[in-house]
């Protein structure tokens, strides 16, 4: 029987002051961040570890306690034709703080001198406002009340101010953390010196991520095991391809020295472009398979692209209903990579992993793909619309009898059990969920033709199915 891993069978010497707090150890940021970091302290004087933060009260992070802290990435390649894979033990993370639990540990760890960086990655849905939230929470729920009440504490010690790098796939994710950060400081009347410390001491930073992580692999792991001589019930899986852009002065490199390894990490003056190219491109395709892979049985990406059918719809939605939209010389390349990526033999990602939140997702990934080709084309866009009317019938809950696990918003998930539930038209149904401006933004129903379109596409997904919508005909 193999030792589990912890530093007693394991052992590391090395240590590094923690200098990084982070919100969340979710799989994408432990074989992304920690990767990273783990990076940056074998090929540099970085010399950092991490502090996770649990972000939300649900779950635990018993297994990274259990393994002290230890697990590895595996990255999977293909180079010539031929299978690679790299797997690195990552040691930088120093401990996890859950200020559910123990709120003062938290605030303590504001009070830490060496803290220098705070990164994230909360979903689309995390970086958002909650007036409910007070500042004598512990701690709030809100995630932005949260970094206010931690930098409050920092403030308060007469500490420096820190980076913040956020990972969350929503545009100008840095802007608005610091948009809600002194929201908070206005809402619960701190000190005006604290909104000026803000302001100057602090530098929040728009960001953009790409790797595909599949987390855990479903099968194959006890062979992983035995090649590693321990069980590592924490192992990530992921893609080797990485990229993170960081929009920032140039001296940000003096203190997060990427230039001097062989990450691809790019600090920028403007992250937009690569962020619209890759958000309504990758991020855009992934949610696009949410539903109709779901509905036609398959569990991960690359089963739903190697579908002849699915395959080949996915590449005219991107290439005759996204890319126009873009006009960059470089999205055309970024797609076709991107297909290649989705079809790695050795990233098994699962479509309900992807499933998190679909409803932000499908505003910020795909609506703008959908806007912007109706206002360039003057009409609507047919494959587009017909993801739109899946995803609808997504929330439904069920297809063909069988249940289909929702893992988003609770309010949001009863919303549209109760509408289903209603004896309405699909009509009806679509003019709802298109003015529901709580979901979308904005009225969506002043699209012209989109209620009729949606309405036709629910009641063709069921009475035809999805392969013969998918086809076209």
């Amino acid at each position: 029987m193999l030792p589990r891993l912890n530093r007693q069978t394991a052992p590391v010497t090395t240590t590094y002051p923690e200098r990084i707090v982070q919100f969340g150890g979710g799989n994408f940021l432990r074989a992304f961040i920690e990767w990273i970091v783990e990076t940056l302290n074998r090929q540099t004087n970085f010399a950092s570890s991490i502090v996770i933060v649990k972000a939300t009260p649900q779950g635990s992070y018993d297994d990274l306690v259990a393994q002290d802290n230890l697990y590895h990435v595996r990255l999977h390649d293909v180079q010539d034709g031929q299978p690679i894979a790299q797997t690195t033990l990552i040691t930088c993370v120093s401990r996890t703080v859950n200020p559910y639990a123990d709120t003062d540990s938290y605030l303590s760890l504001a009070r830490q001198p060496e803290i220098r960086f705070i990164v994230s990655n909360t979903t689309e849905a995390g970086i958002a406002f909650d007036p409910a939230a007070k500042r004598e929470d512990r701690p709030s729920a809100n995630f932005p009340a949260k970094v206010t009440a931690f930098l409050y504490e920092r403030w308060r010690a007469g500490l420096a101010g820190c980076i913040i790098l956020p990972c969350e796939l929503i545009e100008d994710n840095g802007a608005q953390l610091k948009r809600f950060v002194l929201q908070y400081a206005a809402l619960w009347r701190l000190e005006p010196e604290f909104a000026a410390w803000i302001e100057s001491e602090n530098l929040f930073c728009n960001t953009l991520v790409d790797r595909i992580v599949s987390g855990f692999p479903k099968t194959g792991s006890e062979a992983i095991f035995q090649q590693l001589g321990f069980e590592d019930r924490l192992l990530v899986e992921g893609e080797a391809y990485h990229s993170w852009i960081i929009e920032a002065p140039i001296s940000l490199g003096d203190e997060l020295p990427v230039a001097q390894t062989d990450l691809n990490v790019k600090i920028v003056d403007d992250v937009r472009p690569y962020r619209t190219m890759k958000v309504r491109i990758l991020n855009g395709a992934h949610t696009s398979l949410v539903p109709l892979g779901t509905f036609l049985g398959y569990e991960t990406v690359r089963q739903a692209v190697e579908d002849p059918v699915l395959g080949e719809f996915l590449r005219r939605l991107l290439f005759e209903e996204i890319l126009p939209t873009l006009h960059m010389p470089e999205a055309e390349p970024f797609a076709e990579a991107v297909l290649a990526r989705f079809r790695n033999p050795f990233i098994q990602h699962r479509l309900q992993s992807i499933a998190l939140n679909s409803l932000s997702k499908f505003k910020v990934r795909l609506l703008p793909s959908l806007i912007d080709y109706t206002n360039q084309e003057g009409r609507l866009p047919e494959w587009l619309v017909l993801v739109f009317a899946a995803l609808i019938r997504y929330y439904k809950g069920e297809w063909n009898g069988q249940p289909i696990p929702l893992n988003d918003d609770a309010a949001q998930i009863a919303w549209f059990r109760e509408l289903w539930a209603s004896d309405i038209s699909a009509r009806e149904l679509s003019e709802q969920v298109l003015r529901n401006q709580a979901l979308w933004g904005m009225d969506l129903s002043s699209i012209p033709g989109l209620e009729d379109a949606l309405a036709a596409a629910l009641e063709r997904l069921d009475s035809e199915g999805v392969e013969r919508l998918i086809q076209g005909t």
